[in-house]
């Protein structure tokens, strides 16, 4: 099964949290079912804070990841498209706000779910929880926008938002 993130162009896949393409990346790969998102991901010994515990600041960097790869399932769903297909939907974060309920244990593996709270226009707004076992140990809002024209690299073979059919 494919993520969202593997359909991203090439030239678009380099992000920190979830490109394909960044060797030293996080790698995550968000999977759609049609309402929800999700992604699992396994933190590593450097990803500490203190002894025992992950970094509050890669949980939030895995927040705004899943959220961006939700929003754009959510995209193409609202259009009736299938992931992946042209024009390319590329999302990035306008917001970002994080409550880390309690401390997020290091080692165990984290369950990352997804939920579009709205879509209007070009904005998705996505809740999105990380959990460890049965315990939510941090909550977050994306507030997510199409990634704007400027941001797309000069030689991109990916349709800029003038290009897209509406």
């Amino acid at each position: 099964m494919k993520a969202v993130q593997d359909y991203y162009p090439d030239e678009l896949a380099h992000c920190l949290g979830c490109g394909r393409l960044n060797e030293h990346g996080h790698h995550l790969r968000t999977f759609w079912d049609g309402n929800t998102s999700e992604t699992r991901f396994i933190p590593q010994p450097f990803h500490t804070a203190l002894p025992g515990f992950v970094n509050g600041g890669l949980l939030a960097s895995l927040v705004d990841c899943h959220a961006t790869g939700t929003a754009a399932a959510a995209a193409y769903q609202a259009e009736g498209r299938e992931i992946g297909t042209l024009p390319a939907h590329r999302f990035v974060t306008a917001s970002l706000r994080v409550d880390y309920l309690r401390p997020t244990p290091l080692g165990p593996e984290l369950l990352l779910r997804g939920h579009v709270r709205s879509i209007s226009g070009r904005k998705v707004v996505v809740e999105v929880t990380v959990s460890v076992g049965p315990e939510t140990t941090v909550r977050g809002e994306v507030v997510t926008v199409e990634m704007p024209d400027s941001m797309r690299p000069p030689s991109t073979g990916t349709p800029s938002r003038a290009e897209r059919v509406p």
